[in-house]
């Protein structure tokens, strides 16, 4: 029986589209993905998080691009066949969390499925980003985009999404 695993970043308060938010649009899919495919969910979480204001939040983003600590490192992924990466949409790619996050994995053998959201960006270079930083691994070039001021409404979108890479 094959594991899968999300690896996500996401972010609340201020959003660029939906005003404050208590919970990150990006969140919400992992949970339906979680939901979905019963998976083991692991957030990269910043070590210092962003201020709650998004211009200032948008300038700390771009200050941690190739530099963004976390709390906590995955260390190994080998039990895991599918790895989903979740991200929002930051200039064009994933969050820099998410490049932390994914360093240093092996993700030979691995089925890697790309999940964004975004207001207006789809998936940006996501899928390809994705796919440099995880040499070894089949990355779905059909990744799911999803517009973050939808994403708490996103279910049945991620269901039916899933239900065509089965």
């Amino acid at each position: 029986m094959s594991k899968t695993l999300i690896i996500y970043f996401s972010r609340a308060d201020e959003n660029y589209a939906v005003g404050y938010i208590d919970k990150g649009n990006t969140e919400y899919a992992a949970e339906f993905v979680q939901e979905l495919t019963g998976a083991d969910m692991f957030r990269a979480e910043p070590l210092v998080p962003y201020a709650a204001d998004y211009k200032t939040c948008i300038q700390e983003a771009k200050q941690r691009i190739g530099n963004a600590p976390l709390k906590e490192k995955l260390k190994d992924i080998s039990a895991y066949d599918t790895v989903f990466v979740m991200s929002p949409i930051y200039w064009g790619t994933y969050a820099p969390e998410i490049e932390t996050a994914l360093e240093g994995l092996d993700f030979s053998g691995k089925t890697v499925r790309v999940v964004s959201t975004h207001e207006g960006s789809g998936l940006g270079s996501m899928v390809s980003d994705v796919k440099r930083m995880c040499p070894g691994a089949h990355v779905d070039a059909n990744g799911l985009a999803i517009r973050g001021s939808q994403a708490r409404n996103a279910r049945k979108t991620v269901e039916n999404w899933l239900k065509e890479k089965s």
